[in-house]
C-alpha cells in the first residue's frame, strides 16, 4: 500500500524523520518497499495562466504563447497539443533549474525555436517528475493563484511511502489504520476525522434484500439525488489519490476511493436510475453473465457472490461494479452503497476472474464490521461538499446473527514474562494493550481478559497479544539470551527398526530417494490398484493430481518414465509415503516402502557388460530390509497375482499370516502402455510392520565342528522352496543351523512337470560334537516331513 506521508501526518506527527519513522514502522512488522520523492527537484517553476495560444509561423506542430505569472507576461513557444488561452499550468522561468530522467538536472534558459524567441518552458507532469505523464502541459485548476510557487501550491515536499503489509493485518490496509500504529509506537495522539451523521433532506430510499446473509451479513445504501457530476474533483483530494497510485477519474469515484484510503471501507455507487426494483444480494443463478465496469464480460461462478436488482446482476461483491449501473457524467442520482462481506466468502473469488482490485484486497484480508456506518456517512457529506445533491435516510439490512462477535482473550503475566525472556512490568503490559485500542480488566490472578477492538480480527489466542506486546515493545529493546532446556535422555528402543536404517539400507544398496505427489492422475490409479476407489479431490490442480494415490508405485513409475526418457537407463528408486486409502465413510492414510529397480544389475564398467536385473535381484533387496528387525524368517513370499504385476512374477508378502506388502515385475501391458524401457521390477510394503522388530540376543559361537547333509529332491514344479525350507526347519531338530539352496535342475532325466531341487543342511551343537545316530535320525525326520508336502529323495 502507498501512502502520502504529509497525509499521515495529518493525523499523527510524531517528532521523528521519514527514515526513523520508516525503520519504526519496518520493526514494528509492516515493511516498507520503497520511500520516493513525490515530485523531482526543481526550483522557479510557478503556476501560469496562458493569455493567448497562437500558431507558430514556421512549425505546423508549436504554438506561440503568451504566457503570466501574476505580474508580467512572457512569450513562451509550446508544442503540447493542449496549450490553450485560459489554461493555468506549470511554468518554468527563465532560470529554473528542472530534473532530468537520468538524476540529474538543467536549467532553463533564453531559447529561439524556430526563429522565434521563448522565454522559459511550460511543462508537463514527467518533466518535474511528478509522473510519467507526458501527453501535454499540466492542467491545474482555475483558481489556481497565479505566480504562487508550484512545489507550494501543490504541497510537493512530500514522501510516497510504500508498505507491504503481511495477510493479517488488513487494519492497516488505511490512512487511519497505519495512523493508529504509529501512535501506538510513538504514545502520540492521533487527530481521527471527526465523523458525523448526515441528516436525511429527502425521504428517498431503495429497497435492500439480503438473500446470502452469511456472506453478506450487513449492507448500507442512501440514495443521493440531483448530483452535479461536472463539479471537480478537489485538489488536495486529486493529490492524495495520486501520491496513493490511483488516478482521478471522476468526483464519485474519487470519493469511494479516498474513503477506501482513508478508512479501509470499500464504497460503490451506482447510477440510481438503472436500478430495477430493489438490491438483492445473493448467490448467482445458472450462467448468469454481468459485463464489468472495463468493459469484460465473464460468466459467474456458482460460489461469486453477487449484488442484483431485479433484472440481473449488477456487481461482483467485494471486487468489480457493473458496467451497466455504473455512474457517468450523465446520472442525477446516486446510490451509495457500503457493506460488509465474510472474508472466507469473497477470498480467492477476484483471482479466478483474472482480476485483483483494490477492493478485494481489502475483503479478502479482513475489514472492521462496524465501520460500515463511519464510512458512508464520511462518503456522503464529502459528496455533498463536491457535487452538491440531497441525501436520504441510510437504508440497513443486516442479520446479527451472521455478524462476527466481540471477542475477548485471556493474558497470563507469567507466559508473558516465559515468551519475552524477561519480567514485563504489569503496568507496562496493560499500558501497551490500552495504546492498542482494547479494553483490559485485570482478575486479581496475574491475569487479564482483554477485549479485541473490531478492527484487529487477526488477534484471537493468548500468544497474538504477546505478540503485539513484544512488537510495541520494540523486537530490538527485548533482551538478548541464550536458549536453555533440560534435555532427558530418551530411551532407544532396540527392537524398533528406524526409517533412516532403511533408508541407509537402501542407499547403500544403490538406491536413491524419491519424493513423489501424492495426488495422480485417476486412470493411472486404476491401472495400479484395482481393490480400492481413489478419494477425488474437489479442486484438483490439474487432472494428472485428481485423486489421493492408494500405492506409491505410479508415482515412482513416473520417476522412471521421466529418467529414461533423459537417457538413464540404470534406475534405482525408493519412496517412504503414506497412501491413502477408503474405509467406509473415512480415510485410512498407510505409512508404506516402495521400491523400483530397473536396467542392469551393475553400474556399466571395464570388467564386461553386465547383465539385466531379474526378480531375484530384488527379492534379494527386500530381504535384506526385512532382515533389520532381526525378523527376516518370519515374512514367507507366497505366489500372488496383483493387477499392476507380471502374471508370473508377483507374490504377496506375508508376515504371521497377513499381507505387509507385494512384489514382482511390471504388467508387460502396463510396461508397453507408459512406453518404459522393460523390465521393471517393483515392491512396497507396509511401513509400520517394518519398523517392528525383536532385539538382538547374543548366541555363544560353537567351537565344535558341523555336520551336513545334503539331499537332493524330486518335487512338482509349482511346489515353492518356501514350503520345502518350512518343512526342513519345523523337523530338523533344534540344532540345525542353516539350510541353503544350492541347485535347482529340469531337464533330461527329470520328468516333464517335476523339478531337482538341492538342500545343503547343516547341524552344529553349542557344546559337544553331534553323533552321526543324531544326524541320521534328523536326516530322517525331515525326508518324512519332506514327503508330506510331495517331495522324494532323488535316485
Amino acid at each position: 500500500m502507498k501512502f502520502s506521508e504529509k497525509w499521515l501526518r495529518e493525523l499523527v506527527n510524531p517528532s521523528i524523520t521519514t527514515q526513523a519513522l520508516v525503520d519504526q514502522i519496518t520493526m514494528a512488522g509492516l515493511e516498507v518497499d520503497d520511500v520516493e520523492a513525490v515530485a523531482g527537484d526543481f526550483s522557479n517553476v510557478v503556476v501560469g495562466e496562458i493569455l493567448t495560444a497562437e500558431q507558430h509561423p514556421n512549425a505546423d506542430k508549436l504554438q506561440v504563447c503568451t504566457v503570466t505569472d501574476g505580474t508580467e507576461t512572457y512569450q513562451v513557444v509550446c508544442g503540447a497539443p493542449n496549450a490553450r488561452a485560459g489554461l493555468k499550468t506549470a511554468y518554468a522561468k527563465v532560470g529554473a533549474v528542472l530534473p532530468t530522467p537520468e538524476g540529474g538536472e538543467f536549467k532553463i534558459k533564453k531559447a529561439k525555436l524556430r526563429q522565434v524567441e521563448s522565454f522559459g518552458m511550460l511543462c508537463a507532469d514527467d518533466e518535474l517528475g511528478i509522473s510519467d505523464d507526458h501527453a501535454g502541459i499540466m492542467e491545474l485548476a482555475q483558481d489556481a493563484p497565479v505566480g504562487t510557487c508550484l512545489r507550494e501550491y501543490l504541497g510537493l515536499d512530500d514522501k510516497i511511502i510504500d508498505v507491504d503489509l503481511t495477510p493479517n493485518r488488513g487494519d492497516c490496509l488505511s490512512i487511519k489504520g497505519l495512523a493508529r500504529e504509529v501512535g501506538v509506537l510513538n504514545k502520540a495522539p492521533v487527530s481521527f476525522v471527526e465523523i458525523k451523521p448526515v441528516p436525511a433532506t429527502i425521504d428517498d430510499t431503495f429497497p435492500i434484500v439480503l438473500d446470502a446473509p452469511q456472506a453478506c451479513p450487513r449492507y448500507l445504501g442512501r440514495v443521493i439525488r440531483n448530483v452535479d457530476l461536472s463539479a471537480e474533483t478537489p485538489l488536495w483530494m486529486v493529490e492524495k489519490l495520486r501520491r496513493s497510485g490511483i488516478r482521478s477519474i471522476d468526483p464519485v469515484v474519487d470519493v469511494t476511493n479516498y474513503v477506501l484510503l482513508e478508512l479501509g471501507q470499500p464504497l460503490h455507487a451506482f447510477d440510481l436510475n438503472k436500478l430495477s426494483g430493489s438490491i438483492v444480494v445473493r448467490m448467482p443463478k445458472a450462467d448468469e453473465k454481468l459485463t464489468l465496469l472495463d468493459g469484460n464480460e465473464v460468466t459467474l461462478n456458482a460460489d461469486t457472490l453477487v449484488i442484483a436488482d431485479q433484472s440481473g446482476p449488477v456487481a461482483m461483491a467485494g471486487i468489480f461494479g457493473g458496467e451497466a449501473t455504473g455512474v457517468t457524467a450523465e446520472s442525477k442520482d446516486i446510490f451509495l452503497e457500503c457493506a460488509f462481506f465474510d472474508q472466507i466468502a469473497v477470498a480467492g473469488k477476484a483471482r479466478a476472474y483474472g482480476l485483483h482490485t483494490d477492493a478485494s484486497h481489502r475483503y479478502e484480508r479482513g475489514v472492521d464490521w462496524q465501520l460500515q456506518h463511519d464510512a458512508i456517512e464520511r462518503a456522503t457529506a464529502l459528496l455533498l461538499d463536491i457535487v452538491g445533491g440531497q441525501a436520504g435516510p441510510v437504508s440497513e439490512a443486516v442479520s446479527e446473527a451472521h455478524l462476527p462477535k466481540a471477542r475477548s482473550v485471556t493474558l497470563r503475566h507469567e507466559k508473558v514474562n516465559a515468551m519475552l525472556a524477561f519480567d514485563m512490568p504489569a503496568s507496562e503490559i496493560e499500558e501497551i494493550l490500552t495504546r492498542l485500542g482494547m479494553q483490559i480488566e485485570a482478575t486479581g490472578q496475574g491475569e487479564w481478559v482483554v477485549a479485541i477492538p473490531s478492527y484487529r480480527f487477526d488477534i484471537s489466542i493468548e500468544v497474538d497479544l504477546i505478540e503485539e506486546l513484544a512488537r510495541v515493545y520494540g523486537y530490538n529493546n527485548l533482551p538478548v539470551k541464550v536458549p536453555t532446556a533440560t534435555l532427558p535422555f530418551t530411551p532407544i528402543d532396540e527392537s524398533k527398526v528406524t526409517i533412516q536404517t532403511l533408508r541407509r539400507t537402501l542407499t547403500t544398496l544403490g538406491y536413491q530417494e524419491a519424493i513423489t505427489y501424492s495426488f495422480i492422475e485417476a486412470g493411472l490409479q486404476k491401472q495400479f490398484d484395482d481393490q480400492y476407489e481413489a478419494l477425488a479431490l474437489a479442486n484438483p490442480i490439474s487432472a494428472e493430481m485428481a485423486v489421493m494415490r492408494t500405492s506409491i508405485w505410479p508415482g515412482l513409475v513416473k520417476a522412471l518414465q521421466y529418467n529414461q526418457n533423459r537417457q538413464q537407463s540404470r534406475v534405482r528408486l525408493f519412496e517412504t509415503g503414506q497412501r491413502f486409502l477408503p474405509k467406509g465413510e473415512g480415510l485410512v492414510q498407510e505409512n508404506v516402502l516402495a521400491g523400483l529397480l530397473c536396467g542392469n544389475r551393475d553400474p556399466e564398467n571395464w570388467t564386461g557388460k553386465s547383465s539385466s536385473v531379474d526378480f531375484f535381484d530384488i527379492k534379494g533387496d527386500v530381504e535384506a530390509v526385512l532382515n533389520l528387525g532381526s525378523s527376516g524368517n518370519e515374512y514367507r513370499f507366497v505366489a500372488d497375482q496383483h493387477v499392476a504385476l507380471h502374471p508370473g512374477q508377483s507374490a504377496r508378502i506375508e508376515r504371521g499370516g497377513e499381507t505387509v506388502g507385494f512384489i514382482g515385475a511390471l504388467h508387460p501391458a502396463l510396461v508397453k502402455k507408459l512406453d518404459l524401457n522393460g523390465p521393471v521390477y517393483l515392491f512396497e510394503l507396509s511401513l509400520d510392520t517394518l519398523l517392528e522388530g525383536h532385539l538382538a540376543k547374543f548366541s555363544e559361537l560353537s567351537k565344535f565342528p558341523e555336520s551336513r547333509r545334503d539331499l537332493a529332491l524330486l518335487v512338482d514344479e509349482a511346489v515353492a522352496y518356501d514350503t520345502l525350507r518350512s518343512a526342513v526347519q519345523e523337523n530338523a531338530g533344534e540344532f540345525l543351523k542353516q539350510t541353503i539352496l544350492f541347485d535347482v535342475y529340469q531337464g533330461q532325466g527329470i520328468e516333464a512337470g517335476r523339478k531337482s531341487v538341492a538342500l545343503g543342511l547343516t547341524w552344529q551343537h553349542p557344546s559337544r560334537t553331534l553323533n552321526e545316530d543324531e544326524i541320521n535320525a534328523a536326516v530322517q525326520d525331515v525326508v518324512k516331513a519332506l514327503g508330506a508336502v510331495g517331495a522324494t529323495l532323488r535316485d
